[in-house]
């Protein structure tokens, strides 16, 4: 792989997965490139960011000349760069469109011209839609539902084209809904365990029935890895975790975890196009990469919230505001030479 280029690299899974490839031997340099918009932080990347083989860069992925002139010194990209909350979408679905759409068509344009070794975009399960049954593969249709959704189908079916049209050696991974130490505030688990946490109340939609699949973020970034060794360019794979709850289970697991009951829940009117389901087969990526998760749900999700009982410091600031950057202090100032494109 030798450079890799890693869009999105401070946000939640772009900064576990900076971390665990710069574990390669293999890797010489990693770049990231990051907007750092409120869900994007430098102390994500934690004692990583201080790695002589990392650089940082502060930019959008929808600069076309920043993105050829990065993209020409690489040999692999890694694209995690995107507007990722459903709820935002639905105020803010421009800018969905640019960054998700828009974004990806630079980079891939810029893959093009370069010859890039390996290109891996990542999406999600939400572009197939809500199954009330079974399980999506591969080649089943896009039916997103939401705006945000709508944009990461459209992403995946830009990029792929370049592999179709272009031969760009790209491959896509679309992943369930992921968890772990880190991630803002604004996802559902780490929202619930704060207010738990603070003996607070938190709310379910409808009568908590919508079922999602949950997949550790460190076994999301471990497909991922595995796509950008060995995936066939121009396949798509699905990454899921195998652990399917309904929101009202999750929501048990936490009060359990938290020491809390029910009576600190609350149900509200169901939110505009809630999807009831959502569900893959990661059959082919389980027999063509040898892919497993290896996370325990139960395991796992304990250990998440004991980061966010354990480090406040880092997720006070953003549940009292999201859109607040995080403070400068929990990791040395970057260094001037290695942030050299900072924009």
């Amino acid at each position: 792989m030798d450079k890799v280029l890693v869009t999105g690299g401070a946000g939640f899974i772009g900064a576990h997965f900076v971390k665990r490839i710069l574990q390669a031997d293999d890797v010489a340099q990693v770049t990231v490139l990051d907007a750092l918009t409120y869900a994007g932080h430098i102390e994500n990347l934690g004692k990583a960011f201080l790695d002589p083989r990392l650089t940082f860069v502060h930019g959008n992925i929808v600069d076309a000349d920043l993105a050829d002139q990065l993209v020409q010194s690489h040999t692999a990209i890694v694209h995690f760069a995107a507007e990722s909350h459903v709820d935002r979408s639905f105020f803010k679905a421009g800018t969905f469109a640019t960054t998700n759409v828009l974004g990806t068509q630079t980079l891939a344009d810029a893959a093009m011209r370069h010859g890039i070794q390996k290109f891996v975009h990542v999406s999600t399960d939400e572009v197939y839609g809500p199954l009330l049954e079974g399980a999506a593969t591969e080649d089943d249709p896009l039916r997103p539902t939401v705006p945000y959704a709508a944009s990461k189908a459209a992403s995946d079916l830009v990029a792929l084209s370049y592999h179709r049209t272009y031969g760009v050696p790209l491959c896509v991974t679309r992943s369930s809904n992921n968890y772990g130490p880190y991630q803002h505030p604004e996802k559902i688990i780490p929202l619930f365990v704060i207010r738990l946490l603070r003996g607070r109340p938190v709310t379910l939609h409808d009568r908590g029935q919508h079922v999602r699949n949950w997949l550790h973020v460190e076994d999301n970034c471990a497909a991922i890895e595995l796509v950008l060794r060995g995936g066939t360019p121009g396949e798509i794979y699905n990454t899921g975790g195998g652990t399917d709850l309904t929101g009202r289970d999750l929501t048990g697991e936490l009060l359990r975890i938290c020491g809390a009951d029910w009576d600190a829940v609350t149900y509200v009117p169901d939110r505009r196009c809630n999807d009831l389901r959502y569900a893959m087969d990661r059959t082919k990526i389980a027999d063509q990469l040898a892919y497993r998760p290896t996370h325990d749900f139960g395991t796992g999700l304990v250990k998440t919230a004991d980061w966010y009982r354990n480090n406040p410091d880092r997720w006070a600031p953003l549940s009292r505001n999201p859109q607040a950057p995080m403070p400068a202090v929990h990791i040395a100032a970057p260094r001037q030479e290695r942030d050299h494109h900072a924009v």
